[in-house]
């Protein structure tokens, strides 16, 4: 039944990876397969609901609170970033969008990280690189309970996302590549101590009345993607790099 969830999760992925300026993606073969895998031959454009970031079902009776992460931006960072998605359009991809991309990457950082949370790293063979994975299964055979749960990331649960460093070059062979990497910040409801180091903040998240209080870290996490654009190459984004400061180093 878990493996079987991890799978329709992924199918999720592809979904919001396959929109108008991302990569397509293709889905999972027919569940008939031995295993689940995370890549089949098919395309799709996204789902509308990828767009949502408010939960499902009914909402809870009470008093609620918002929880805003504020983040200033350097007006410099800014127009780099921009002016390299320009590029991006320019020579590479003409229908590329930061937005598409963004949905996208925020889905591809939910299933990955509650994968990790899991230990099912046998999923990831095809979207986290193979240096990268190989890392992380040493890192997380040696994580605490509470520190592997806190690495999941419900896509209800994402405060905010935002681009970070955007790089184009070329490799000594004459390869293409594009990396973008997406910052997280998210909410968790792990045991951890009150003062985890490097986490935002601990928060109170108060649902119903006074009595009834749930406390939830606000954590942080960094993603990579890298999409090589040579003549030929697979149109597929690859996570390069996965950090989740103070919990897995």
């Amino acid at each position: 039944m878990a493996l079987r969830a991890a799978a329709a999760r992924c199918c999720l992925l592809t979904r919001a990876l396959a929109g108008p300026g991302v990569s397509r993606l293709p889905l999972p073969p027919p569940a008939a397969a031995s295993a689940p895998s995370l890549f089949g031959s098919r395309r799709f454009r996204p789902s509308a609901r990828f767009a949502s970031s408010g939960g499902q079902g009914a909402e809870p009776e009470g008093p609620q609170r918002r929880v805003v992460v504020v983040r200033i931006t350097s007006p410099f960072a800014w127009l780099r970033t921009r002016f390299y998605y320009l590029l991006i359009r320019l020579y590479f991809d003409q229908e590329f969008s930061i937005e598409e991309f963004t949905r996208g990457a925020k889905q591809a950082f939910s299933v990955v990280s509650k994968l990790l949370s899991q230990r099912k790293l046998d999923l990831l063979d095809e979207l986290v690189s193979a240096e990268v994975l190989q890392v992380l299964k040493e890192k997380i055979s040696l994580l605490p309970e509470s520190h592997r749960d806190a690495l999941a990331a419900d896509i209800d649960a994402i405060m905010y996302t935002t681009e970070g460093d955007v790089r184009i070059y070329y490799d000594d062979d004459g390869r293409k590549f594009v990396s973008i990497l997406m910052r997280f910040w998210y909410l968790n409801g792990a045991n951890l101590p009150d003062e985890v180091p490097g986490e935002t903040k601990v928060f109170q998240i108060m649902f119903g009345d006074e009595s009834t209080k749930e406390k939830r870290h606000l954590l942080t996490a960094n993603y990579e993607f890298q999409r090589e654009f040579t003549e030929g190459a697979k149109p597929d984004w690859t996570i390069t790099r996965i950090e989740h400061p103070r919990l897995l180093e």
